[in-house]
């Protein structure tokens, strides 16, 4: 029964392969979405506006891709082989580390959409809407990012040591 608890972590490489794949996907769209709307910008007759729209939405592509490729890269480096080389900044080590990266790109994404929105300002009730959800969404992770921050118990020996490095 040990070996099969020990070894079932491996299964996460499922969900963080599928996530890597969705994420190449998501590029490719992407940067396909981009070259359309570059060639939308130098087509005579087509407002700048709508190319801005497009340039949005290929960026709002591009990081969903990101958000997939961090959650596999998460999953994968948590689950299965912490040694993986990745970036310092890409490094996770627990799922709070995971939970922080995810929050960031979301937030990111949530703004791009807005901004999309707004460009796009066909009516200006429902881009205000969007807006007030957008903000309510973006303050409710910051309130959770804040209310779980500190949740992570340190061992009594460690917490004096972090607060004086990071004077």
């Amino acid at each position: 029964m040990r070996w099969l608890i020990e070894h079932s972590r491996y299964v996460v490489v499922l969900p963080a392969i599928g996530s890597l794949v969705g994420g190449f996907i998501l590029i490719i769209i992407g940067l396909w979405q981009m070259i359309s709307a570059a060639i939308m910008l130098i087509r005579p007759g087509v407002e700048f506006k709508e190319s801005t729209v497009s340039v949005l939405a290929s960026v709002d592509t591009l990081l969903l891709a990101t958000v997939l490729m961090v959650i596999g890269y998460g999953l994968y480096e948590l689950f299965v082989d912490d040694t993986v080389q990745l970036p310092p900044w890409l490094q996770i080590s627990s799922l709070e580390d995971l939970k922080g990266k995810l929050i960031g790109v979301v937030v990111a994404v949530i703004a791009v959409v807005f901004l999309g929105q707004l460009v796009e300002g066909r009516d200006a009730e429902a881009t205000m809407m969007v807006g007030i959800g957008a903000g309510a969404l973006v303050l409710a992770l910051a309130a959770f990012t804040f209310a779980t921050r500190g949740s992570t118990k340190q061992p009594p020996g460690k917490q004096g040591a972090d607060s004086s490095a990071a004077d």
